[in-house]
Parts: structure tokens; sequence; C-alpha cells
């Protein structure tokens, strides 16, 4: 058996340090969760049981989970479904170069540069400025959309880098339309992609705070309500809440790798 040197154990500390520093918090979280009715938001723990889960779904002192929930997740699908569709479309149109291409790209990535806060606080004067109200669903999509379309963007830029154009030639010279060679030849192709884009951007409006915070309007989505919470609520359920939005998260991680391995055993299937 090889002898381990000294670097490997200093390096498989590291490593477990790294590790218990990024799943710490959240282990702590989901075990304070897991109390009794008496329980507390520290330790020692009291009791073990599903109580607070329950009382997530029930009214609370100070505010609510379900409506906000219901925002987000509805902001969050509006903003995945034009994420992807705007990044196909422009990844595809910078697929060869034009005058300004160059400029339009700079700018096109510019907001991810600026300050978070400074966008939501510029967001909120335009909107100001135009008469529009803000709230939870305009001013918000278009708050997100400067955070989710960049990076969408830079990811189908990298895909659409790495296809072959051989395809669609093939498509073409066999009398296919443009249409139809999108629909039947590039779209199956990066469907697998597109999953994840759309898993990322959700997941980045649906835990969006900072660039929602000024253009909210009167109601919160579930970031902002969490935040207003943490300075009044005094019991475990805000812990509950942060168990189940993670498990949420975890399903739709857990979904949409079953759905990438659905689409590429059936593109391997064809072949």
């Amino acid at each position: 058996m090889q002898k381990r040197s000294l670097s490997f154990y200093l390096l498989l500390a590291f490593f477990c340090l790294f590790v218990l520093f990024l799943y710490g918090p959240m282990i702590t979280i989901f075990m304070l969760s897991m109390q009794g009715p008496d329980g507390g938001l520290t330790f020692p723990m009291r009791g073990l049981s599903f109580y607070w889960l329950g009382q997530v779904f029930q009214e609370q002192r100070v505010g609510n989970f379900i409506e906000p929930f219901v925002r987000s997740l509805i902001l969050g699908a509006a903003v995945m479904a034009i994420t992807i569709s705007a990044s196909v479309l422009a990844s595809m149109g910078f697929r060869q170069r034009f005058k300004g291409s160059t400029v339009i790209f700079y700018m096109t990535i510019a907001s991810l540069i600026v300050p978070s806060i400074l966008v939501s606080l510029g967001i909120g004067v335009v909107f100001q400025v135009m008469g529009w109200p803000t709230n939870w669903f305009t001013s918000g999509l278009g708050a997100h959309l400067t955070w989710t379309l960049p990076i969408a963007f830079l990811i189908m830029l990298g895909i659409f880098n790495r296809f072959n154009p051989s395809y669609e030639e093939a498509a073409r010279d066999l009398g296919a339309t443009d249409s139809k060679t999108f629909w039947e030849i590039v779209m199956p192709l990066i469907a697998p992609s597109l999953l994840g884009v759309g898993l990322l951007t959700f997941t980045l409006s649906y835990d969006e705070f900072t660039r929602t915070s000024l253009v909210s309007g009167q109601s919160n989505t579930l970031p902002l309500e969490i935040f207003g919470m943490t300075t009044n609520v005094t019991s475990p359920a805000l812990y509950a809440l942060g168990t189940l939005t993670t498990i949420f998260s975890a399903s739709l991680i857990l979904i949409a790798f079953f759905a990438y391995n659905a689409v590429v055993r059936r593109q391997q299937g064809k072949a």
C-alpha cells in the first residue's frame, strides 16, 4: 500500500474545512428547523419533530410566506422563459460577424459589472420618470433580466461556438427551410444545454434580493419577505422556510438532471 505524503493530509484537511464552511450554515438551519413546538432560534435543540415545517404554511404573526413564494415562482418562470428565448436568438445572431457587433456585445454584458443596487435604483428612477408604478412583476422583471440575460447570452455563445454548422447546411441542401432547420436540427441539439440555462436563470431570479429591493413596490418577493422578517420572526419557522426552499431548489435540480438524461438518451436512440 502506497504511503500518503504529508501534503495529502494537509490538502484533505483543507478540503474538509472548505466543505464545512460551505455546508455548515445550511446544516445548522436544517437542524434548528426540525425542533419541537418549544424550539428556539439557537442551540441546544428542544425536541425533534416536523412542527415548524408545517407552521410555514400557517399565518405568521408578522408577514407571510405563501404569497411571496408564489410571486417569486411566477417571476422566476417569466424570467426563465424570456431569458431562454432572447439568449438563443441573440447568440444565433452573433454566429456571424457584423458591423458594431463588438460594441453591442460589451453593452450587453455591461450590466454584470454594475453594482446590483445601482441597477435597482436606476430602474426605479426610470419607472418614476415614466410615471409607471413599480411592482414585483413589471419592474422586478426588468431588474432580473439585467442579471440573467447577459449570463445566459454568454453561455449560449459558448454553446454555439462548439456547434457544427454542417448539420444545418445538410438540412438546407435537402430542402429544409430555416424554421424547419431550427426546430428539427438546431433545437434538439441545444435542448440539453437549454435545460441547464433555464434552471440557472430561474434560480438566479428566485434568489435575487438586491436588484429587486428598490423596485418591488408594496408586495415582496420571497427573498425580500425573508429579509424583512429576520428582525421580527422569533421562531424556527424562518429556519423551516429555508429548509423547504432548499428542498424545492434541489428538486428542480433533480428534475432538470433526469430531463437532461432523458433528452440525451432520446438523441442517442435516434443516432
